[in-house]
């Protein structure tokens, strides 16, 4: 049996082998939200743990179905009972994607949102369609985006990662390209996105590719364990113990505004 035969092809998260199986579009698959619940994270999990066990393996295109990227991961999973389990399995993701040392896209339209501009700027080639807005809004429920805090300053420079993470701001298309969030806007981005799969890696060596991927992210691989590893402990067990924190996301799925005590 081969490890793709793993592959989930239908349910929250499916993967279509496309280009003879060279490439992989993985389609989030609950709109319109398309939430990143604790489902659909142990999944996608899954889905990098068998990229990295398949060796003819080139590339993989990560998309919303329906309008919108991602809203953003399930705030009520981030409730206090719940949020160590969320937060150790978003960082296993994010260790799964590193390990599996494939080149990813990510096609983004409409919303894309906290932890799903996380899995989208992640990537190593962001796509974006003209109408597409991208934002890290954890702040405005009184928490911060743990992943975004380390990506986002190797993407898009300190001084811009503090802007979208202390705003919690959107941006539109035009200036995500024009700040480096995304590298292309076009009306159709799964379009482009595989047109650049097509044109420049798909001809290549599937094991030189990893070679490579795993070269160009040596250094950030490092630090990206690390300072993950504090952020993690400073989420949980510093900002989680805080009032403001847990009013944060209390009244957000209330539907009230907080009541913040500074502390």
């Amino acid at each position: 049996m081969s490890p793709a035969s793993d592959l989930p092809v239908s349910g929250p998260v499916r993967v279509e082998p496309m280009e003879e199986a060279a490439l992989w579009r993985v389609m989030l698959a609950t709109p319109k939200a398309n939430i990143l619940d604790l489902e659909k994270i142990q999944l996608l999990t899954r889905i990098f743990h068998t990229a990295g066990r398949t060796p003819a393996l080139k590339a993989i295109l990560i998309e919303g179905e329906g309008p919108n990227f991602s809203f953003g991961a399930s705030v009520e999973e981030h409730l206090p009972d719940k949020c160590a389990e969320m937060i150790k399995a978003m960082g296993d993701l994010f260790r799964h994607i590193l390990d599996a040392s494939v080149p990813t896209f990510s096609v983004i339209r409409g919303q894309c949102l906290g932890g799903g501009l996380e899995v989208a700027s992640f990537c190593h080639r962001a796509f974006a369609a003209t109408g597409a807005k991208l934002g890290q809004p954890e702040i405005a429920l009184g928490v911060f985006a743990p992943i975004a805090s380390v990506i986002l300053t190797e993407r898009i420079g300190r001084s811009r990662a503090e802007d979208l993470c202390l705003s919690g701001r959107s941006v539109d298309a035009d200036e995500a390209l024009r700040i480096g969030l995304v590298d292309d806007v076009a009306e159709d981005p799964f379009a482009a996105a595989l047109s650049y799969a097509n044109r420049y890696l798909l001809s290549r060596s599937a094991s030189s590719l990893r070679h490579a991927t795993r070269a160009v992210r040596a250094g950030f691989a490092k630090r990206f364990a690390s300072e993950l590893d504090a952020i993690e402990e400073a989420y949980l067990n510093e900002l989680m113990a805080t009032h403001d924190a847990v009013e944060g996301i209390q009244s957000f799925l209330q539907k009230r505004s907080p009541q913040w005590k500074n502390a």
